[in-house]
């Protein structure tokens, strides 16, 4: 049997998810719902934004818990910035990373 868990998910030509194909398709949809407005609000105060990407894996799966390990890179002016967290909340998760990148790109 082939593991898609680690297949590429392209939104537009400037996101790119992989490793989600272990959440459900609710899920999906609100993953990429943040996922598209956080870019767009980059795209206004970073104007040299190229690329984001995020890779999840999940760890400490249990039946009744699973936690979300999430990585980023974000690409602008062609240097990468990145970060990492890890949530139980998947959703949570994602805006850690978020705010992760909003205080590293400040202090430049």
């Amino acid at each position: 049997m082939e593991d898609t868990t680690n297949e590429i998910i392209n939104l537009g030509d400037k996101i790119e998810l992989s490793g989600f194909k272990v959440i459900s398709s609710g899920e999906m949809i609100i993953v990429r719902k943040i996922v598209g407005s956080q870019v767009r609000k980059f795209q206004e105060f970073i104007p040299d934004f190229e690329r984001l990407s995020i890779h999840l894996k999940p760890v400490h799966k249990t039946e009744q818990h699973m936690k979300f390990e999430l990585h980023a890179n974000l690409i602008h002016a062609g240097k990468p910035t990145n970060t990492e967290t890890t949530n139980r909340n998947l959703f949570m998760g994602l805006s850690e990373l978020f705010s992760n990148f909003e205080s590293m790109l400040n202090k430049k």
